[in-house]
Order: structure tokens, then C-alpha cells, then sequence
């Protein structure tokens, strides 16, 4: 589409990349001001009208008409007249009224009516902050036309659609009063639009020539059995080292499904070249080499790169190392040779952190990439950046996970102390997470600081730690070893495993998104232990989202739960879209529809 040097500032305000785009800019509203044949009551009618006489009386400017078209009298009045009024509105003069029809004394009267100059015909309202409707009608005109929306690819009763419906004509404003019955046909062009511009983004890179080691004598050595999802992520894998296209692949695992494993068979299977792998903080970076040292044939050069202080003869270790293990930090590792870059937990670096992970070593050829998380999404979404990833699903646990979740409130606390008693005394631990560190007038909560006093004076062996906390490592593996309680703020979302955490309990579980909620609860039961979950609220009701998600341990149905209760904008990351850009399309209800635009486009390829 070949755009006026001086519209670029209009696109631009607009958000317009497509005449697609434009065409999905639809009015607020249509004003009919075409001649309206016959009086309607309660609607808006436009008609011409011939002054019989006129009245003023406190603030009001009343009359009669005789309308020629109905052939019958009406009356007319004006709520606080200007000037104006009163000089158009004379005796024997023919105006147009336009205004909401009713009847009053057995007469039609129009109730502070427009005047108009001609029948205008259907006018759109676009209520767009800063611009006017007329010039967004221009706009249209100019760029709205068959050819420019053929550039989409998109079927032709689909672009006839959009130009019937922008025509402002009379089977146009009957459409957009039944719009109703063409959403998902705007559903459909929204999402076909968005999927063909992410395709056009994906970029191809050329990856390295890699004999893949076999690992299977490893997998069946291994003190446990793998699950089948495990076996077919390291297929999945496997398929993607052999191509000679450098893949994006993210494994989507719920909480404790056992990544590790898969993380590991991945950069045994590069071996003997290198493999990088990364982790958002250094605790969970550790606990990933001990497991790599553990689990890994001894022949495989493991390297732990520690945040901070530079190593003596770093880059000599770097050169010789089969696998790499590090925090973010390793971004900005140079002279590395890695045909797989491996991330644990990618939802917890920023977007620019991942942006400048995709930029590691893009010389002539690419390192794969495999992005391990915990956080599960709705199908539709990984369906949509299924554009730019591939991706493997783990939904079997290694353990059967025995935790039971209940809504408290406060005359549960007696029962909840009784418990914690009771697994302090097994040996078990208990977390307790607060919504602030410091108290605010804001939350009806006590805070970390607040609680904290009760509970160091009524038991024994409390760690207290939070986000901003520079001990929060050492505290957490000090909790591990010899802790009763811990008490923090959600900084335990993603770590340390706790193999003796039996119970959790989250105050203001409400002001919490299910995710958030199911990676939190994901810390108990990690190895099979019975364990518990509360989430307490001040609510006098329950939420039914709380009730709904103390039912159902599925990280996958939760995702499917968390997305009624948001924005689909929200959802998507940072990488593809920001905000809630679709209008009309939905996530939660319009897989169908997606799955339709993704076949089409599939076809278009051919």
C-alpha cells in the first residue's frame, strides 16, 4: 500500500500498518441523516419541516410544523436556545430537523432537534481523541479499496465484507445494527491479520552442523525412570539439532514435571560441542550445576560462571567446557562457542534481556534455542507464537502431586496454627507469604515486618527474606537446611527446591493471579510429600476464581481460568505485542476461529 508522504503522521497516530488495519477501525457510532419516510417513536428521525409558529417562554423555544413527506403537524422544542435559534427559526421557513421522535398532546415532536442544511445520508462517529471524523472518512476513502486489501492475502468475501461494511449506505448501517451477527467474521480477518504479521517477522538463521550423541545407554542408566512427555520433548529436540534451520523451541512444563531432565538430555545430545544454559538468579543456576554434576556422565565438561568476581583463566575454561551454566550474566559472555543457548524460567528475564540473548553469537550460523518455563499458557496463545516457536508440552509428573488447597478466613486461624504445629513436628516445613514487605494503609493485610514479631515469638527457627533482600540466597538455603517457617513475599515464586515443604500459606490470595498462585503452590509437594495450600482472604465472600482454582492442581486448566479473568493483550508477551490490541477476537472462546486463519495461511505458503 503506497502511503501520501503527509498521511505518515496519521498512520502513525492511528496505529495503522495495513489497509486491514484501517478497515478494523470502525465507527462508534452511525448517524442516519437521510430523509426518514415515516414517524418512529423513541428513535431518531430526520425530516424537513415548514415553520408554522413560534413561542419563547422561560429558556424554551417552542413551536409547530407541517412536515410535507408524513403530511402531518409536528411540534418542536429548543432547552435553552442560543441566539442563533431564533434567527433561523422563523414563520414560514423550511428547515431540516433531525432528532429522537415522541409524542406529546397527540402531536410527533422533535426534542431539541439538530438543524442540518441538507439530508447528509449516514455519517460515521469514529470518537477518536485528536482527530476528526471527517478526516478518518477521507482517510478511508483514499485507502480503503480493494486492491490495497488484496495485499493481506486474505480471501475475497472477506475484503467485499469490509468494503460493504465501510460503504455508509444503506445495507452498510443495517449491518453495523446486526454487527453482532458478523463478529466472527471481523474475529477471523483481526486474527489472520496479526498471525500473517508475525509470520513476516520470523527471521531464518542457518544453524550449526551437529552429530547428535546418542543418550540413550544415559536415559536408561538413570536412578529413575523418565516419563513419555520427558521422551518426547528430547525427540522434539533431537528432530530440531538435526535441521539446518536454527530453531526456537520453549518446553512448557507445569510446576515439578521435571525440566531438568529434558535441559540435561539436551546438552548431553550437542556434546561434544557446547551448549549454554542460563537461569534467572543464581540459587537456581547452582541447584541446576549440582543436578548437571549429578546426573551427568563425568566425561561432560560442566562450567559454573558465578555472577561477580571474574575467574582466573576464565577464558580458557570457556574454550573447553561442554556445558555452561550461569544467570543472565552470561549474556555478555563472548568468544563462546554454543550450538544450543538453553533458558530456565524465561518469563523472569526481561524482554530486553531475551532480546539481547537472540543476538548471541548471529555471525554466519546460530545457536538453537530452547526456553524451558513453569508458567502454562492457554492453547490459544501458544497456538499464535507457534509463528515464531515450536513447542513441546510435559504434563506428566515424575511424582504424583498430593496437595489439597483451601480458602481460609479469619476463624480459621486457630485451626491453621494447629497444623503447622503438627508438621513442624514431622520434620516438614511451612512458608508463609505476605503481600508487602512494610505496612500500608492501601492493603487490609498485615505486612512481612508486621507478622513477623508473632511468629519468631511462637516458634522456633523463622527465616524471614523478600525480593529486595541482598541475603535472600544464603537465607533461603539456610531455610532449607535447618528452617521451621519461612516468612517472605513471592520472591519464592521461582528457586530453591524444598523437599521438606509440606505446607504453604498465601494471605490476600485474592489480590494474587492464578499463575502466580499456582507457581507459588507448586513450591509444596515438590518430591510426592503430602502438603497443603491456604489461601487466605479478608473477603467476606470467597472469589469463585479461588474456589475454582483450590479445585484443580492442572497448570494448563488454570492458564485456561486465568484468562477469563484478563486481557488478552495482557497475556501475550512482550516479544509479540504489547497491550490488549485485539478488539474483537478473543481468547478464551475463539480457538476455532484461529485454528481456520492458521490453515489458510499454511495454504498461502504452499
Amino acid at each position: 500500500m503506497k502511503i501520501k508522504e503527509s498521511d505518515f503522521d496519521l498512520f502513525k497516530k492511528l496505529k495503522i500498518k495495513s489497509a486491514i488495519d484501517l478497515a478494523l477501525i470502525l465507527p462508534k457510532k452511525i448517524e442516519n441523516l437521510n430523509s426518514t419516510p415515516i414517524p418512529k417513536k423513541d428513535e431518531i428521525c430526520t425530516q424537513k419541516i415548514i415553520i408554522k409558529n413560534v413561542n419563547y417562554n422561560k429558556n424554551q423555544l417552542f413551536g409547530t410544523g407541517f412536515c410535507e413527506e408524513w403530511n402531518k403537524n409536528i411540534s418542536f422544542v429548543f432547552f435553552h436556545p442560543r441566539s442563533w435559534h431564533h434567527k433561523i427559526l422563523k414563520t414560514g421557513k423550511e428547515v431540516i430537523f433531525s432528532a429522537k421522535l415522541t409524542l406529546f398532546n397527540n402531536f410527533w415532536q422533535f426534542n431539541n432537534p439538530k438543524i442540518l442544511n441538507s439530508f447528509e445520508g449516514f455519517i460515521p462517529k469514529y470518537q477518536i481523541a485528536g482527530i476528526r471524523d471527517l478526516k478518518i472518512q477521507e482517510f478511508m476513502a483514499k485507502y480503503l479499496t480493494f486492491g490495497n486489501l488484496k495485499e493481506s492475502a486474505i480471501d475475497d468475501k472477506y475484503i467485499n465484507f469490509l468494503l460493504n461494511l465501510h460503504a455508509y449506505d444503506e445495507k452498510s448501517f443495517k449491518m453495523f445494527q446486526n454487527l453482532e451477527f458478523f463478529l466472527n467474521d471481523l474475529k477471523y480477518i483481526e486474527i489472520f491479520n496479526f498471525l500473517r504479521r508475525l509470520g513476516a517477522k520470523k527471521t531464518n538463521y542457518k544453524s550449526y552442523k551437529i552429530d547428535v550423541f546418542d543418550i540413550n545407554a544415559w536415559l536408561n542408566n538413570l536412578p529413575f525412570a523418565p516419563t513419555q512427555d520427558q521422551i518426547k520433548a528430547l525427540k522434539d529436540i533431537k528432530q530440531d539439532l538435526n535441521s539446518s534451520e536454527a530453531k526456537r523451541r520453549v518446553i512448557m512444563g507445569d510446576v515439578g514435571c521435571g525440566k531438568t531432565l529434558v535441559l540435561l538430555g539436551s546438552a548431553l545430545m550437542v556434546y561434544p560441542k557446547q551448549a549454554i544454559l542460563m537461569a534467572p538468579t543464581s540459587i537456581l543456576a547452582n541447584q541446576l550445576y549440582e543436578e548437571a554434576k549429578k546426573l551427568l556422565p563425568d566425561f561432560v565438561n560442566i562450567l559454573f560462571i558465578k555472577g561477580g568476581k571474574k575467574e582466573k583463566d576464565l577464558a580458557q575454561k570457556i574454550e573447553k567446557a561442554n556445558l555452561i551454566i550461569g544467570t543472565h550474566a552470561l549474556i555478555h559472555l563472548e568468544n563462546h562457542k554454543a550450538v544450543l543457548v538453553m533458558i530456565d524460567e524465561q518469563h523472569r528475564f526481561g524482554s530486553a534481556q531475551r532480546q539481547k540473548i537472540y543476538t548471541l553469537n548471529k555471525k554466519d550460523f546460530a545457536p538453537h534455542f530452547i526456553q524451558f518455563s513453569a508458567t502454562p499458557i492457554p492453547r490459544t496463545l501458544s497456538m499464535i507464537q507457534s509463528e515464531f516457536l515450536e513447542f513441546s508440552f510435559i504434563k506428566q509428573m515424575p511424582f504424583k502431586k498430593d496437595i489439597s488447597t483451601f480458602c481460609i478466613q479469619n476463624e480459621d486461624f486457630l485451626k491453621l496454627n494447629e497444623k503447622i504445629k503438627e508438621e513442624i513436628a514431622q520434620n516438614h516445613q511451612i512458608i508463609i507469604i505476605y503481600p508487602l514487605v512494610n505496612p500500608s494503609d492501601k492493603i487490609p493485610y498485615l505486612s512481612l515486618e508486621q507478622a513477623s514479631e508473632y511468629w519468631q515469638s511462637h516458634y522456633e527457627k523463622v527465616f524471614i527474606t523478600h525480593g529486595k533482600d541482598k541475603q535472600k540466597d544464603e537465607i533461603l538455603e539456610r531455610f532449607r537446611d535447618e528452617g521451621n517457617i519461612l516468612l517472605s513475599t513471592t520472591v519464592v515464586e521461582v528457586g530453591i527446591s524444598l523437599p521438606r515443604l509440606s505446607t504453604i500459606v498465601i494471605v490476600g490470595a485474592e489480590r494474587l493471579g492464578l499463575a502466580t498462585l499456582h507457581q507459588l503452590r507448586g513450591r509444596v509437594g515438590r518430591v510426592g510429600l503430602k502438603s497443603t495450600c491456604y489461601l487466605y482472604t479478608k473477603l467476606k465472600e470467597i472469589p469463585a476464581r479461588l474456589k475454582e482454582f483450590a479445585n484443580t492442581l492442572d497448570g494448563f486448566k488454570i492458564a485456561e481460568l486465568d484468562l477469563k479473568n484478563r486481557l488478552s493483550g495482557d497475556l501475550l508477551d512482550g516479544f509479540f505485542q504489547h497491550g490488549n490490541e485485539f478488539k474483537f477476537f478473543d481468547f478464551s472462546k475463539d480457538e476455532e476461529i484461529l485454528k481456520q486463519a492458521k490453515e489458510d495461511l499454511k495454504k498461502l505458503k504452499i
